[in-house]
């Protein structure tokens, strides 16, 4: 059996406000086209989430509410406040508290990037790969029959994209 793990990084936020929380940060313009361009692209290609764990940052939520329109209903979404500005680990132990397949996970730089890196066997073909810009999205499969079983570098790259790949 195999699962499959779907790793957005949140879409590009807006920095206008100097005083407000990092928190508490939105979505720009940018980001407001990126999340359903990357979720367009998800339904395309069939990657269609059964579970959503996201931070509980407002920026990674409204990522979610712009991808989710493109991606049907029925999913089971939560919000884990581990995830706001999580380490690999901390990443991998959400992981490992999972139930469904295919799962998308919703996170944050500098963590997602290296998250991504040590989860896979081998990196995908993509430039942008190992800066995991805003929006960037990693589809991975793993050969384990639940998400308490997967553990760094025992996932395959299936698919990569980033918000550039889709739009100009």
């Amino acid at each position: 059996m195999s699962l499959r793990l779907i790793l957005t990084r949140h879409a590009k936020s807006s920095w206008d406000d100097p005083t407000q929380d990092d928190h508490d940060r939105t979505l720009n313009t940018r980001g407001q086209r990126a999340a359903p361009a990357i979720g367009a692209w998800l339904h395309a290609h069939g990657h269609i989430p059964a579970e959503v764990v996201s931070s509980t940052a407002r920026r990674t939520l409204e990522t979610w509410e712009l991808l989710a329109p493109e991606l049907g209903n029925g999913m089971v979404m939560r919000r884990d406040p581990e995830l706001f500005h999580a380490t690999p680990e901390a990443m991998l132990r959400a992981l490992q508290g999972c139930a469904a397949s295919p799962l998308l996970m919703i996170g944050h730089n500098p963590g997602i990037a290296e998250f991504a890196a040590r989860l896979l066997s081998r990196p995908p073909r993509h430039p942008r790969f190992d800066t995991y810009p805003t929006c960037a999205t990693l589809v991975a499969e793993f050969d384990a029959a639940d998400w308490a079983d997967v553990e760094f570098g025992t996932g395959r790259p299936v698919d990569f994209v980033v918000p550039k790949d889709l739009t100009d």
